[in-house]
C-alpha cells in the first residue's frame, strides 16, 4: 500500500477524458449519468451546476478526503482527494468510464486524449521557486544563474515530457506549479499557499480495437506508480518535503 499521505499536504488521483465531439448536454441524460455514479457512491450528492455547462458531483469536502466527477461540454472528469490508497480512487475513475459509451454515448472513436495524473500538494509560506531549486537543485548549465550577488528566483517551474512508444501516443509529463509571484519576493509577504507536484500519463487519440476506457486508465495509472516509485519520490518528494521542514 502506498502512503502518499506521509510525503505531502494533501494529494489527490484524478482522471481526464477528453472528446473530440460534444457531449450530450440533456437534462435527463446527465441526471442519469450522475444517479449512476452516486448509486455505487453514496456519498456522492452534491450536485451543482457552473457555466450552466459543467455540471459536478462530489461528496462534503470538509471531510478532508473526498470524490468528485464533472461532466464539460467535450470532457469527463473524476477524482478523489487524499485517498487512503491508490485503488480507492482508481475504483472511481474505471467505474465512470465503463459508464460513459452506455450514458453519455463516448465511442472509443472519439477519444481525444486520456490521461491520468498524480498531484502532490505542500503548503509552504515563502518563496515556492527558491525552496524549489533547494531541494531538487538547479541543472550544471545554470548553477551560476542561481549564485548571481543579490539574486533571487522569482520563477523556477522545472518540467519534462517524455514519450513512451514509438509512435508517441503515450507519453508521461512531471511538472511543478509555484505560487509564488514577483510581487511576493519584491514585498516579502508571502501567503501560505501551495506548491504542486503533478506527474501525468496521457494517451492521445482514438482507442484501439478491442481495447477500453477502463483498461486504458488502469494502464496509465500503472506507468505513474511506477515513476513514483522508481524517479519521483526520492528525487522531489522527499527532498521537497525535507526542504520545507527544515525551513
Amino acid at each position: 500500500m502506498r502512503k502518499y499521505s506521509s510525503y505531502c499536504d494533501d494529494h489527490y488521483i484524478n482522471m481526464h477524458l477528453n472528446t473530440e465531439m460534444e457531449l450530450p448536454q440533456s437534462r435527463e441524460t446527465v441526471l442519469h449519468f450522475f444517479e449512476q455514479i452516486r448509486r455505487r457512491f453514496p456519498l456522492m450528492e452534491n450536485f451543482y451546476s457552473r457555466d450552466r455547462s459543467d455540471f459536478i458531483l462530489e461528496e462534503d469536502k470538509d471531510r478532508g478526503t473526498y470524490r468528485w466527477v464533472t461532466v464539460e461540454p467535450r470532457r469527463v472528469c473524476a477524482g478523489m482527494v487524499n485517498p487512503a490508497e491508490p485503488a480507492e480512487a482508481l475504483e472511481l475513475h474505471e467505474f465512470v468510464l465503463d459508464q460513459v459509451p452506455y450514458v453519455l454515448s463516448i465511442s472509443p472513436l472519439d477519444c481525444e486524449s486520456l490521461n491520468v495524473m498524480y498531484g502532490f500538494d505542500f503548503t509552504y509560506r515563502g518563496n515556492h521557486n527558491q525552496v524549489l531549486a533547494e531541494a531538487m537543485g538547479l541543472p550544471p548549465a545554470l548553477e551560476a544563474l542561481g549564485d548571481l550577488p543579490g539574486g533571487r528566483i522569482v520563477n523556477y517551474e522545472p518540467a519534462i515530457q517524455l514519450s513512451l512508444d514509438a509512435d508517441c501516443r503515450t507519453q508521461c509529463r512531471l511538472g511543478v506549479e509555484t505560487r509564488t509571484s514577483a510581487y511576493h519576493v519584491r514585498t516579502g509577504e508571502y501567503p501560505e499557499d501551495q506548491l504542486s507536484v503533478y506527474l501525468t500519463a496521457r494517451r492521445f487519440g482514438s482507442l484501439g480495437a478491442g481495447e477500453q476506457f477502463a483498461s486504458t486508465a488502469r494502464s496509465l495509472a500503472a506507468v505513474c506508480e511506477e515513476m513514483l516509485d522508481r524517479h519521483v519520490m526520492d528525487q522531489v518528494l522527499i527532498p521537497l518535503q525535507q526542504t520545507i521542514a527544515a525551513k
